[in-house]
């Protein structure tokens, strides 16, 4: 549950390998890439903020490439 009733809390188990290629994904993941899958760039915008929550959250659990 999360304090604002307009979030989801999302939880998911995932290998050490798959967090990993997850964190690696994210990471060579630009606007262009969400651009190209959305119907106009405003979506493209939320996509990417919504992944840039994901990786940093990963970063937070010791998931950082570089």
């Amino acid at each position: 549950m999360t304090a604002n009733p307009n979030e989801i809390c999302l939880s998911v188990s995932l290998s050490e390998q798959e967090t990993w290629d997850l964190a690696q994904f994210l990471k060579r993941t630009g606007f262009a890439d969400f651009r190209s899958h959305a119907v106009d760039d405003d979506e493209a915008y939320r996509m990417h903020a919504a992944a840039l929550k994901v990786r940093g959250n990963l970063v937070t659990i010791s998931y950082d490439p570089r």
